[in-house]
């Protein structure tokens, strides 16, 4: 994880160029998105990339914080996102963001979990950066075993091409999610099934 950010950082312009790869499930994820959120909310979402989600979002909301590993994603991002109330980027690793006394109202994690070394110390983090009653929204590549895939994906992490991936089921991350204390009150999938779409609050 290291020097993860590197790769990223190389990825930067040609990511930004990618456009999504399912227009039709990514609106219906804002929408759904959008159902749970609120004008007063504060926000969190890491990972953010090249900042797509955090600025059609954050004028909905009272303030947005976004954050990535990557120093070129974020610049990016802030050119993107010129004149936009309400949203702010910093570089920082979700451990290293310190949330509102009170906890952020949401938290969203796109693309991502299925990148981390730890998904269930991830989830918890989250878990403890919520306030009572807050929402976790994510949208991860679930693969449970990788097939095929598994081999060509390791070579091309150890040559600097790919990014390590981790392997699990959308029934892992479900199982994960509900461990570390959440609610599940969505369980989607568009039609492509590896993605899957989860909105989850923290009870209490």
């Amino acid at each position: 994880m290291a020097n993860d950010h590197k790769f990223w950082d190389r990825m930067a312009k040609r990511y930004a160029r990618s456009p999504v790869s399912n227009e039709a499930a990514y609106q219906e994820k804002l929408q759904k998105t959008r159902a749970v959120l609120g004008p007063d909310f504060k926000a969190l979402e890491f990972g953010c990339g090249t900042g797509t989600t955090a600025i059609v979002l954050a004028p909905e909301m009272a303030d947005y914080l976004a954050t990535d590993i990557s120093g070129e994603m974020l610049s990016i991002a802030r050119e993107k996102a010129e004149g936009v109330e309400n949203l702010r980027f910093e570089r920082a690793r979700l451990e290293e963001v310190m949330p509102p006394e009170d906890g952020f109202d949401a938290i969203l994690a796109h693309s991502i979990l299925h990148l981390l070394p730890d998904k269930e110390a991830t989830i918890s983090r989250v878990f403890e950066m919520l306030k009572p009653g807050g929402v976790f929204i994510s949208s991860t590549t679930c693969m449970a075993k990788g097939g095929a895939l598994k081999p060509l994906l390791w070579a091309g992490n150890k040559l600097g091409l790919l990014p390590m991936v981790r392997f699990f089921s959308a029934d892992a991350l479900v199982e994960a999610v509900q461990a570390a204390g959440f609610g599940i009150e969505e369980r989607w999938q568009p039609t492509t099934k590896a993605t899957v779409f989860l909105i989850a609050r923290k009870v209490g």
